[in-house]
């Protein structure tokens, strides 16, 4: 996705200087909170990979603390490295308007990227989406996914995608071959018990050709579906 940088931009958030007491170390080791508000705040100063240095903060997942649903996506786009929230942009509004067709409500879900910063390449007033290597995609999964996941214990998680898929079975998952029904009981990277659900990531849709479009969408939509028995009654 090609995204043009606000002239407005909001200003990279650097922590203020604070005493010794009160000052965060840059997370490296892999962290053991027991919560989701703390691992968010560990999160929030992560400097295991190099993306934190272009991007304008980390970006968390948000949702949920018990949701029996996780929906998993790659990455932050440009007006999520700016809001600071998962699925705010073009993307997040064609994820709202699927999941309101499949008859399930974001609300009651969880909702996070496998990489946490958004990555880019600069070209003139633009900023191109980068794909997440696979180290990238790795660190982010041992430090921050995997201990999402552990925290909430969700019944279902939907992969959104290779990169996503990829987080999530901890290898290359082809998304074709495993979409379109529930894959019972995984154990997921982070040795986490679920059902998975994978399918294509939003932002897909928005680069189909507009003749193929609305059959796209449908078909993310009946994969969507497959989450209703999971969601609360």
């Amino acid at each position: 996705m090609i995204h043009p940088t606000p002239s407005t931009r909001a200003p990279r958030r650097t922590p203020a200087k604070k005493s010794t007491r009160e000052s965060h170390t840059p997370t490296t080791a892999r962290p053991t909170a027991r919560s989701l508000t703390a691992l968010r705040e560990e999160a929030a100063h992560c400097r295991a990979c190099p993306l934190w240095r272009n991007a304008t903060q980390t970006v968390f997942g948000e949702g949920r603390a018990t949701a029996r649903i996780v929906l998993i996506g790659e990455q932050p786009g440009d007006r999520e490295d700016l809001t600071g929230k998962p699925f705010v942009g073009p993307a997040g509004k064609l994820l709202d308007r699927a999941l309101q067709a499949a008859g399930v409500e974001r609300r009651a879900t969880y909702v996070t990227n496998a990489v946490k910063h958004f990555k880019f390449e600069p070209r003139g007033k633009r900023r191109i989406h980068k794909k997440p290597n696979e180290q990238e995609i790795s660190i982010c999964q041992q430090h921050w996914l995997d201990n999402e996941l552990r925290l909430i214990a969700p019944a279902l998680v939907v992969a959104m995608g290779a990169t996503a898929a990829r987080a999530v079975f901890g290898r290359a998952t082809a998304i074709g071959k495993n979409r379109g029904h529930v894959i019972k009981e995984k154990e997921l990277a982070g040795s986490v018990t679920a059902d998975v659900i994978v399918t294509v990531h939003p932002s897909y849709l928005l680069r189909v050709p507009d003749e193929d479009r609305d059959a796209a969408f449908q078909q993310f939509v009946e994969d969507l579906k497959l989450a209703r028995t999971y969601a609360p009654a």
